[in-house]
């Protein structure tokens, strides 16, 4: 009657112990797998707004045509050019017209305003030794009145990038180091409850490997389960994140996303093979004194 009682005790701390490994290994995978997903939606996010950031030719009203669409043409060319945007100096009267709510022409009788080319840059190019070297060439030509772009923003969305890329690549790795300590732990206290088996075993002539083997498939089965779990649920999150707010497209980018989460779901099962391995290795290791 102890006997069984006994056994039945030792089911259950067992199960506990498999079922705190499914859930540490589950969290873990679910955690870096948003973190990741986050860190590289927080990419595009600044690819977004380095993209929309114009620096603005204003040209001459003496301007000839054939000078601006040589401009043009040439801009367009370069590698660092995403797009340009042309607005007439009729165009500018009207837009800045509605903005204001009235015909301001009337009241000046002509129109103040410039003709001007805005030109957007490629991410990678938004570098502020870059669009400065472009605006003081183009203040060279004697058709162009001015050169204009928001040199304070661009400086302080290249600091702020780099920081926020910094700091999250840190908390990045200092996430996989928790999320191995954690898996380790939970594998080993689950190990430790098995040390007697694992010690009678050895003493009657089983090799390491026989003894290791149905331990790491075992534990590897759990990471699987929890993996998948992980997964599963990560996506479903992000889906609802992805439903309430649209311009996110979290999981839009799917090679990216297929490749971000093969690799968190690979994680898992790497560092629950050399937890388990390592975790056996230590009481094969160890005298029958020293395990109790």
């Amino acid at each position: 009657m102890k006997k069984n009682q006994e056994d039945k005790y030792q089911k259950r701390k067992l199960l506990s112990n498999y079922f705190s490994v499914i859930l540490i290994n589950l969290a873990v995978v679910f955690l870096t797998g948003f973190f990741a997903l986050v860190l590289f939606n927080s990419n595009k996010l600044a690819n977004y707004f380095k993209e929309n950031l114009a620096l603005t030719i204003y040209f001459k009203d003496n301007s000839k045509p054939i000078e601006i669409e040589q401009i043009k043409k040439t801009i367009q060319l370069k590698k660092t050019t995403k797009e340009i945007k042309f607005i007439s100096k009729e165009e500018a009267a009207k837009i800045y017209a509605n903005e204001i709510g009235e015909d301001f022409m009337e009241f000046l009788g002509y129109n103040p305003l410039l003709s001007s080319l805005d030109v957007y840059f490629k991410a990678d190019y938004v570098k502020p030794e870059i669009i400065e070297e472009m605006s003081n060439s183009l203040k060279k030509y004697t058709f162009i009145d001015e050169v204009q772009y928001d040199q304070p923003l661009l400086n302080l969305l290249e600091e702020n990038i780099n920081k926020i890329k910094f700091w999250m690549s840190i908390s990045g790795l200092i996430l996989i180091i928790i999320a191995f300590i954690l898996i380790n732990s939970s594998i080993r206290l689950s190990i430790y409850s098995k040390r007697f088996s694992i010690k009678t075993m050895q003493m009657v002539g089983a090799t390491k490997w026989f003894i290791k083997k149905p331990i790491i498939f075992q534990y590897l089965k759990l990471s699987f389960i929890s993996s998948c779990l992980g997964i599963l649920l990560l996506i479903f999150f992000m889906q609802k994140i992805d439903s309430n707010f649209k311009e996110l497209n979290l999981i839009n980018d799917l090679p990216y996303v297929s490749v971000i989460l093969a690799t968190v779901f690979f994680l898992g099962l790497i560092m629950t093979f050399f937890c388990s391995f390592y975790g056996i290795k230590k009481f094969l290791n160890l005298t029958t004194d020293e395990i109790y």
